[in-house]
């Protein structure tokens, strides 16, 4: 039984076991031979998150605490922006960056129920499930093809005078073209959420500055789920330059409450027992006043901690994503006769979450063969999400109703929803498991 003189001591002691465990137990050490298993994402973790979260675990705040404080002001700082908002999730982080814009403090730029919002067809759900269940009503544009983003050449047509706000991703890491979308938004006087669950670390240059995609429109977000560009388990983010949108963003997090005294701290705003609020008796408890109708959107400090240790790894996972990325695309170039291989958008720097694909019309290709023959291989694959969304069952009660307008046509969504798979590029990959993808790609297009 050891004998320990202070709880530092007995901290220090116990991560440095966890340490061993991690590279007697977890630490990778086998060398890939064809017909592993290679995921398409996944964690890429080593002894300092484990041990983080051991640190974490032996508070046991477990709610949001110092670890959480300290991610939001490192993160910041590392995208470049005032306000940081750490969430449960990626989802969540959307639902928070859509809520936020319907607040009342917003005045005539609130977005109310029967307001419009412009997005894409082809993406995720939960990027436009806050605006239906709200009852906003999302305009859906098309995307192009090879960068599988936002035609901006419909963004003009699906306005309407109901107009609020355009929500739309970066499509696995790819940027799509936020100088035009930014200048349509900033013309109509509209909100731009960039949902940024696949491209964080991504670039833009805009006026000769590269920036961060999610810094660019009003409200950025992000997921830290396992297979993304940095993982807590769960978790995400919301990140504004805006104050307002920072503290409506921050209140609907945390029940909707007024109070912004932190979590285990009574009175740190000296004025929790003499303020009139609403309709409330004066000097009501400040603690328990809610100008908003929030949520409990809070991470673990055990989430959060780990989220400290994977931040430092960054570059490298950018670098790695990038390496990935270009070598796959290079091993690729001989099969563009019956595929069509991602494109960057111009002035972008990518940080890629996957390597998309598209089969060429009249190629006499099957998706459905071809990702069955990966998956014996043991090559794991993904469509693009959902593709046409609103080709699926969750629109059937809504096809045809006022809920939902479509601006154009959706041919490029329908296209991708037949024809679109994609490949992992995550840092988990080294160039013998790439080669391996790209000799049994190879092999069922040209077999």
């Amino acid at each position: 039984m050891n004998s320990w003189k202070t709880e530092q001591q007995a901290r220090e002691e116990i991560k440095a076991l966890v340490a061993e465990y991690y590279h007697q137990f977890k630490e990778k050490k086998a060398d890939f031979h064809p017909g592993d298993r290679i995921n398409y994402g996944g964690r890429v973790f080593d002894e300092r998150e484990m041990c983080a979260l051991t640190d974490a675990a032996l508070d046991f705040w477990l709610t949001a605490g110092r670890y959480a404080d300290r991610f939001e002001t490192e993160f910041a700082q590392m995208l470049g922006v005032k306000h940081a908002c750490l969430v449960n999730s990626g989802s969540s982080a959307n639902l928070l960056a859509f809520m936020a814009l319907t607040a009342p403090e917003l005045g005539a730029r609130q977005i109310r129920p029967g307001d419009e919002v412009i997005t894409v067809a082809c993406g995720f759900p939960t990027t436009v499930t806050p605006m239906i269940q709200y009852g906003a009503i999302p305009v859906f544009v098309d995307v192009t093809v090879p960068q599988y983003n936002v035609d901006v050449s419909q963004l003009e047509g699906a306005r309407s005078s109901r107009t609020k706000a355009v929500v739309l991703a970066h499509t696995l890491g790819n940027p799509f073209d936020l100088r035009a979308v930014k200048d349509f938004c900033d013309r109509h006087g509209l909100w731009l959420v960039e949902d940024n669950c696949d491209a964080l670390g991504s670039k833009y240059i805009l006026q000769g500055q590269e920036r961060y995609t999610g810094t660019i429109g009003d409200i950025g977000t992000s997921s830290f789920y396992p297979p993304h560009h940095m993982t807590m388990g769960e978790g995400g983010c919301v990140y504004t330059n805006n104050p307002l949108l920072a503290r409506i963003s921050r209140s609907m997090r945390d029940w909707g409450r007024d109070c912004v005294c932190p979590s285990g701290q009574d009175n740190f705003c000296g004025r929790r027992f003499d303020g009139q609020h609403g309709l409330l008796p004066k000097g009501y408890d400040h603690k328990y006043v809610y100008g908003h109708l929030g949520y409990n959107l809070k991470v673990t400090d055990l989430q959060a901690a780990i989220g400290c240790e994977q931040l430092q790894k960054m570059p490298a996972f950018i670098r790695a994503r990038q390496h990935n990325w270009a070598y796959l695309r290079d091993k690729l170039q001989c099969l563009e006769d019956k595929l069509i291989l991602p494109e960057p958008a111009p002035d972008s720097l990518p940080s890629w979450f996957g390597f998309l694909i598209s089969l060429r019309p009249g190629s006499g290709l099957s998706r459905a063969d071809i990702i069955r023959a990966l998956e014996a291989k043991n090559i794991q694959t993904r469509l693009l999400f959902s593709g046409n969304i609103i080709r699926h069952p969750c629109f059937d009660a809504l096809r045809g109703s006022a809920a939902y307008r479509v601006a154009g046509d959706l041919t490029v969504s329908d296209f991708i929803t037949e024809n679109t798979f994609w490949l992992g590029v995550y840092p988990g990959m080294n160039d013998a498991m790439l080669d391996y993808m790209a000799e049994a790609l190879a092999g069922c297009v040209h077999p």
